[in-house]
């Protein structure tokens, strides 16, 4: 059963992975540095914030609460990374870091207790929180990159005016 619950997390953390990389994909470099006014946030300062809660929560989890103290949360909301190749590093160092945490969750420890901000969680309430956190982030990212594309925008889901045709389609099999 833990088996099957991590790798259904797995999943949905992937897919979450997924729609953030598909659009940066449709980015030009400066865009992803774009901001709506001087107090949002663009999409390589989401990706910083991203990285370093992910970093912070799941490096050493099982042993050491998930704030760590070499975390600054509020320099992740500065100007910092200045390259396509610098955010996709620091994206992707945050996921190394999360699936790692997942593969190391096993039927002996899943019953243990973790500490978030010195508040204890179960590894499944542990990996829910972080699970909407990271989601609502990457909304913001595609919701970025729509307002950035306008109308040249390729949709991550079903495009805007084709639910019939869709749902047509998933009950034909697809063929």
């Amino acid at each position: 059963m833990v088996s099957a619950y991590i790798e259904s997390l797995r999943k949905e953390f992937e897919r979450y992975k997924s729609l953030g990389e598909k659009t940066f994909a449709q980015l030009r470099d400066e865009e992803l540095f774009w901001l709506y006014n001087d107090e949002s946030n663009s999409i390589a300062i989401i990706v910083n914030h991203l990285a370093g809660n992910m970093l912070s929560r799941w490096t050493d989890f099982l042993n050491s609460d998930g704030e760590k103290e070499w975390r600054h949360r509020d320099q992740e909301f500065e100007d910092i990374i200045k390259s396509r190749a610098e955010l996709l590093e620091r994206w992707n160092k945050g996921w190394t870091c999360l699936f790692e945490a997942l593969d190391a969750v096993n039927e002996h420890n899943f019953q243990q207790t973790i500490y978030i901000r010195s508040e204890a969680h179960s590894i499944m309430e542990a990996f829910h929180r972080q699970l909407g956190h990271y989601a609502s982030h990457i909304g913001q990212i595609q919701y970025i990159g729509r307002m950035i594309k306008g109308a040249d925008w390729q949709s991550l889901s079903i495009p805007k005016g084709e639910s019939e045709r869709f749902n047509a389609y998933m009950k034909q099999g697809k063929s």
